[in-house]
C-alpha cells in the first residue's frame, strides 16, 4: 500500500515587496474534491510557473526528504512531507519509476503526469536556508506536476495507482539529466519532445535549446537553460 497524503494551502506574504507563496500546506484530513485546476482550496502566488490546468497537482515523494536532511542537516526536523508545497505525498514513486504520460488512480480521480517541478527560490525562503533549490537542481529531487484527466474525490489512504504507461516513455530523471547537460544531444531533445502528455512549456523549452544547438554546433558556450526560478526584481507597482 502506497503511504498517501494530501495538503492543500493559501497564500502567504513573504516580504516587503509584496511577494506571497502557496508553498506553506496543511494536511487534509477527509475527503476533498479535484477538479481540473487542482485540489479544493489550493491556491499558488505565481502562476506562470505553478497552477492552471497543467500543473494543477503537485507530487514530492516523502524519500526524497531524507536525502535532504541529509545534505542540510540544519533543517532536518523540518523536511517533512507538505513542508515543499506538494499537494501529494507518497511512498514507493520517484523521479526514477515517475515517466511523462503516466497515468494514475487517485480515488476517483484520474491524474496524468506533465513535468519535472522546476525548483524555485521561494524553497530557500521556506526553509530559510540558502542552497536547497539549487540542491535540488542539481540532484534532480524535484518532484512532479500533473494534469487531471477525470475530476473526483480523494482522502488520505486513497488508492493510488498506475493506470497506463506509454511506450518508449521517458521518465523525469531522465529528462531532467538531458536538461541539465552541457550540451544536450539535439536528437535525444528532438525525441523527448514528442513524449505525449508533456506541457506546452516543455516543448518550447525543449524545441528551443535544440534550434540553438544545432545553429551553433561549433560555439564554446553552453546553450541558455534556467534550471530554477529565481526571484524576480521588485515590482515598480509594491
Amino acid at each position: 500500500m502506497t503511504e498517501l497524503q494530501l495538503f492543500i494551502g493559501g497564500l502567504t506574504r513573504i516580504d516587503e515587496e509584496g511577494q506571497s507563496t502557496g508553498i506553506y500546506k496543511h494536511l487534509v484530513n477527509g475527503s476533498i474534491r479535484i477538479g481540473r485546476e487542482g485540489l479544493t482550496g489550493d491556491i499558488q502566488a505565481d502562476r506562470r510557473v505553478h497552477g492552471g490546468p497543467d500543473k494543477a497537482v503537485h507530487h514530492y515523494p516523502a524519500e526524497n526528504y531524507p536525502l535532504l536532511a541529509k545534505q542540510f542537516p540544519a533543517i532536518a526536523l523540518r523536511l517533512v512531507p507538505g513542508s515543499i508545497g506538494e499537494n501529494l505525498s507518497t511512498r514507493g514513486w520517484d523521479e526514477h519509476s515517475i515517466c511523462i504520460g503516466d497515468t494514475f488512480a487517485l480515488g476517483s480521480v484520474k491524474l496524468q503526469v506533465t513535468q519535472p517541478r522546476s525548483p524555485c527560490w521561494k524553497i530557500d525562503h521556506r526553509y530559510a536556508i540558502e542552497g536547497v533549490t539549487r540542491y535540488i537542481a542539481d540532484t534532480g529531487l524535484t518532484g512532479w506536476y500533473y494534469r487531471v484527466l477525470e475530476t473526483g474525490e480523494a482522502t488520505a489512504g486513497s488508492a493510488f495507482e498506475l493506470l497506463a504507461r506509454l511506450p518508449g516513455a521517458i521518465s523525469l530523471a531522465e529528462l531532467w539529466k538531458t536538461w541539465r547537460e552541457h550540451r544536450p544531444d539535439p536528437e535525444r531533445l528532438a525525441r523527448i519532445n514528442t513524449t505525449p502528455g508533456l506541457t506546452a512549456d516543455w516543448r518550447k523549452k525543449l524545441a528551443d535549446r535544440e534550434t540553438w544547438l544545432r545553429a551553433n554546433a561549433n560555439a564554446r558556450v553552453a546553450a541558455p537553460s534556467t534550471m530554477f526560478h529565481v526571484k524576480p526584481p521588485p515590482s515598480l507597482d509594491n
